[in-house]
């Protein structure tokens, strides 16, 4: 039985059932376990499954109370979401993308990925990991692929759990190379929680090298595998700076350009703190005509303690001491805990701490196939700006 104020977001499309959302302390099982939600009159809700993620204990499936949450169930869903991208399918430009996408395509705690004829299932509770058999199951009935991997995401703390990532088909060949709009990138589905590139950024790696890259320098930090840099280097900028922390990032930087053909070393490829980084580009008068900040939600290093929420407003203004005149500032997060406005509001207080005017030029949200639902707006989670940073 599910509270009322909570039964009637329920009810109007909002798929997770959160914590609280019980009206008397229910023995609930195992995770994995079908639930039937009523309302506090005993009016059928819907059923979902048991399995803690975030702020939840649960997703919602169905709406239907004879619907089995079977293989033919996670069957339907799959379908659909490929029906949705038939035409990425087709796309020979572009060979990694989203298949299914959580609770926006009605199964929330599940992602699935293409890449090449390979999928990846991502996991996010143990819940959602108990219809393992049934999910692959039913990817076996509907497409066709070569080989399959899986990330479990459900440690505490959302943390990855160390496993082997395969699960069936046939093992891949590392780098595996894809491609995201004619840009060839180096993917390792058998590493760890993260392959090599971010799938929810290629509408704006795409702006980037279609429209302001072209003679610029460019500065992107956080970088990962520097999958920004090599878009701005194939649009044309002058040169590339690649900064980040993390120490493998740098050899990962090196083999996304190389696979593009690109020389690295015309590049800079940075191993250093960002936040350190920044204080040595001002001390050396560095400024950049272009540059990228994608900071993870948080981010902790033996200095620094980073919350998009509470601390993007400082990042944003060291961004905008080293940008030049008219130069153009690409801020991201994919914090889901604050809105667009909120993001907008940031970027509002930054340039009057630090005097300056700027014009927003662009915005982008998630591409097409990380599918939403308009009742669960943090499933929106992606807020990218585009800012001119005027006089």
């Amino acid at each position: 039985m599910i509270k009322k104020r909570f039964s009637d977001k329920l009810k109007k499309g909002y798929p997770l059932v959160e914590q609280g959302a019980l009206s008397e302390k229910a023995k609930l099982g195992d995770e994995g376990s079908v639930l039937r939600f009523v309302d506090e009159s005993g009016a059928f809700i819907g059923k979902g499954y048991y399995g803690k993620q975030n702020k939840g204990i649960g997703w919602m499936l169905t709406k239907w109370e004879n619907e089995s949450i079977d293989t033919d169930f996670f069957s339907r869903k799959i379908q659909a979401a490929l029906d949705e991208r038939s035409s990425l399918f087709s796309d020979k430009q572009t060979t990694a993308f989203r298949v299914l996408n959580g609770e926006g395509d009605g199964i929330g705690g599940l992602t699935i990925d293409y890449y090449d004829g390979y999928y990846v299932c991502t996991w996010y509770s143990e819940g959602i990991y108990c219809f393992r058999d049934d999910v692959y199951n039913a990817l076996r009935r509907v497409v066709t692929y070569k080989g399959v991997y899986e990330k479990k995401r459900f440690a505490s703390k959302g943390q990855y759990v160390e496993d082997d990532d395969f699960v069936t088909g046939e093992r891949g060949e590392f780098p595996l190379l894809v491609k995201e709009n004619g840009i060839t990138f180096a993917v390792y589905l058998n590493d760890g929680p993260m392959v090599g590139v971010f799938l929810d950024q290629r509408d704006v790696r795409n702006r980037i090298r279609e429209e302001y890259a072209k003679g610029k320098e460019v500065l992107n930090t956080f970088s990962y595998t520097g999958a920004f840099s090599v878009a701005a280097a194939l649009g044309g900028a002058t040169k590339t700076t690649s900064v980040d922390l993390a120490k493998r990032s740098h050899a990962k930087t090196i083999e996304q350009f190389s696979v593009n053909g690109l020389d690295y070393e015309a590049q800079d490829i940075v191993v250093m703190d960002v936040f350190n980084y920044f204080k040595y580009a001002k001390k050396k008068e560095k400024t950049f005509d272009l540059v990228i900040l994608d900071p993870p939600s948080f981010a902790r290093s033996k200095k620094h303690t980073f919350s998009a929420a509470k601390d993007y407003t400082g990042l944003l203004q060291d961004v905008i001491s080293i940008t030049e005149k008219n130069g153009v500032i690409v801020a991201s997060t994919n914090c889901s805990t604050f809105s667009m406005e909120k993001f907008q509001s940031f970027v509002k207080e930054a340039f009057a701490k630090e005097k300056m005017a700027f014009q927003i030029l662009e915005e982008y949200r998630l591409p097409k196939d990380f599918k939403t639902s308009k009742s669960f707006r943090e499933g929106n989670y992606l807020k990218v700006l585009f800012i001119k940073k005027v006089g």
